[in-house]
């Protein structure tokens, strides 16, 4: 997946933890479902490739169907809410 005009979202913050390693890097993430008859929604992300020790440079993607999409987007929305007001209102979040 390259980053373009096409990405969903370029170089966000982003950790990989393993079993003995915890490392920051920018990642990419994408939605996105085939022009073609699409099938199903795919979730798409990308870290750099600055943590080719612990992971080599490769995509992971989570096929969806709609449903399960829809549900991820209102989860989203819903934490989005949270960190939002607690920012207003000066909270820490957890």
């Amino acid at each position: 997946m390259k980053v373009n005009a096409y990405t969903t979202l370029d170089l966000v913050d982003a950790v990989a933890k393993g079993h003995d390693f915890e490392t920051e890097a920018f990642a990419v993430v994408n939605a996105t479902a085939d022009k073609k008859n699409p099938d199903c929604v795919e979730l798409q992300f990308e870290l750099d490739n600055m943590m080719e020790e612990h992971l080599p440079a490769h995509m992971e993607e989570i096929q969806l169907t709609p449903a399960q999409a829809r549900e991820i987007a209102a989860d989203l929305e819903k934490h989005a809410k949270r960190v939002e007001e607690a920012a207003e209102s000066g909270e820490k979040t957890e």
